[in-house]
């Protein structure tokens, strides 16, 4: 049996509970504000960033999505296009949750969920990944100019928007968002907290904000920071969102279907929000989905929902996918690009991989 097949049997059997209690972090029970500080020094997160550091990262091309059958390309609405798996000797390298690209899709800023930065460059060949650039990680800054992990709880830095030179973070423990002007520096920026919904502040700890999208001019809604939880419900059991900014502030919610949790989002020029969704389980491991919503159907107090437009498991090369973002080429195709959370574990990958949005 190859080595491929024998670790696609084993992650599809006995490593789907063991993936799932390495991804457990998203599923225990959490209380349901945080708890105070212990007294005396705090210390760093295990992965975290201290300071601006060049990172090495080695790059191994996915030729197919779907090993068991080499010829399919199409997957739902989406073709595959590349995909790589990325490893590093940098101990940091990891937990990466979310990510935004440039126009051309080739520059990148990512977030850690140790509250750190990572940007650098994509590098293509014939239209397909071949591996990663100028690969640099920093830590996040607070107001103060210190990393933002010397505070208690303030590291798991789970989602991230941009509009220019404007970045937003949320960070999920402290349900908190964070302005940066990268303007002012880059990665070297310091971050401000905005003002937000009080039920934002009371979901749940390790459920909390998991998606972040900007609105920009020209669409429904511009001037709107977009925040989705990844599993606070309102008293339906339906996913919580909320409207911060804009012209109609306020929350709304998301049908949940098939037991799925939001994990990314991204706005599509067409004024089409998609939603990247996950959900595991000991027995079926990690089943991945994304989902289209209209814009325009979004409001204070509506309930919102969409088609699936993707759908992957085990299967097929995905792992703990939490980041999506968008961009279109010179010829007109809308490329998605999703980025894995590997929990700085050894069964789990870092996946970088793209998909054309073929309807």
């Amino acid at each position: 049996m190859s080595a491929l097949r024998s670790r696609r049997s084993f992650l599809g059997h006995a490593a789907a509970g063991f993936s799932t209690l390495a991804l457990s972090r998203l599923a225990q029970a959490q209380p349901a504000t945080v708890p105070p500080p212990p007294r005396g020094p705090v210390p760093p997160p295990e992965h975290s960033v201290t300071e601006p550091v060049s990172v090495e990262v080695n790059a191994r091309p996915i030729p197919n999505f779907e090993p068991r059958d080499r010829s399919r390309v199409r997957f739902g609405s989406l073709q595959y296009r590349s995909g790589l798996v990325l490893t590093s000797p940098f101990r940091g390298f990891g937990g990466l949750s979310g990510i935004r690209l440039d126009p051309k899709g080739e520059r990148f800023l990512a977030i850690s969920d140790q509250g750190g930065w990572f940007t650098g460059a994509i590098r293509y060949s014939g239209g397909k990944m071949v591996g990663l650039d100028d690969v640099e990680a920093a830590p996040v800054l607070g107001a103060e100019g210190r990393p933002i992990t010397e505070k208690r709880y303030w590291y798991d830095t789970e989602s991230l928007a941009r509009d220019g030179s404007t970045v937003y973070v949320g960070l999920e423990r402290v349900n908190q968002i964070m302005r940066f002007d990268f303007a002012k520096g880059g990665t070297r920026a310091r971050g401000e907290v905005i003002p937000s919904p009080a039920a934002m502040r009371k979901l749940p700890t390790n459920k909390g904000i998991e998606a972040l999208v900007v609105v920009p001019k020209g669409q429904p809604l511009a001037g709107t920071l977009i925040a989705l939880s990844e599993g606070g419900f309102d008293a339906d059991g339906n996913l919580i969102g909320f409207l911060i900014g804009g012209p109609t502030p306020g929350q709304f919610s998301i049908r949940r279907t098939d037991k799925q949790l939001i994990s990314d989002a991204v706005l599509l020029p067409s004024g089409e929000l998609l939603i990247l969704e996950r959900k595991f389980s000991w027995f079926t491991g990690i089943n991945i989905r994304i989902r289209s919503i209209p814009l325009k159907s979004i409001a204070p107090g509506a309930l919102v929902d969409g088609p699936a437009l993707f759908n992957a498991d085990l299967g097929h090369e995905v792992d703990n996918m939490e980041g999506i973002d968008a961009h279109v080429t010179g010829e007109g195709e809308t490329v998605l690009t999703l980025i894995s959370d590997d929990n700085f574990s050894l069964l789990q990958r870092t996946l970088l991989l793209q998909f054309t949005l073929v309807e």
